[in-house]
């Protein structure tokens, strides 16, 4: 039976782990901020933080909130096709509603751990690493702009990842069912 999920979190929480133990099973992933690189490539800018940024502004401002759910539909229609499907990189209610309304049977998985431990692994990170004071000003950032509570709290399932990988790949079993 094909599968659609959708994970979402926190920046820290764990969503690309998630992801890659789903894509071990045989989903194939649609990544939204792929948008961003393709959309950069196609007006010949340079891949740098500075640029994705301005990009997902005018993506959010040209299409609304919703922009990547709405981009993505071809995608994720064609991949559905094939077979099962998880999404990386749902944030909006936005993209939530505009996702939910087209595919009422897609299930979302949040992905949650504590400020604290979010905190250390994104301080920890090789690439950008960031401060305890960047972490609480991203998290502000994206609820109160991306509108990322809403599908956090809306979820299916949700898992907790305060332990190891070991325990994380135990709930997506779960979930899974497998």
């Amino acid at each position: 039976m094909k599968q659609l999920l959708a994970i979402v979190g926190l920046p820290g929480s764990g969503k690309s782990e998630v992801v890659k133990l789903v894509e071990e099973r045989g989903f194939a992933k649609i990544y939204f901020g792929g948008m961003t690189i393709e959309k950069l490539k196609e007006e010949n800018l340079e891949v740098n933080e500075q640029n994705e940024r301005m990009m997902r502004e005018k993506l959010r401002r040209d299409h609304g909130m919703a922009a990547y759910a709405t981009l993505n539909l071809p995608k994720i229609k064609a991949a559905l096709l094939k077979g099962s499907v998880v999404i990386d990189g749902l944030y909006s209610w936005e993209e939530y509603l505009v996702l939910k309304k087209e595919f009422p049977e897609m299930v979302v998985v949040a992905v949650c751990a504590s400020p604290k431990t979010r905190s250390t692994r994104l301080a920890s990170r090789p690439i950008r690493p960031l401060t305890p004071e960047q972490v609480q000003s991203r998290d502000y950032a994206q609820i109160e702009n991306l509108h990322q509570a809403g599908p956090i709290a809306m979820a299916d399932f949700t898992i907790v990842n305060e332990g190891d990988l070991a325990d994380v790949e135990k709930q997506v079993s779960l979930i899974l069912n497998d």
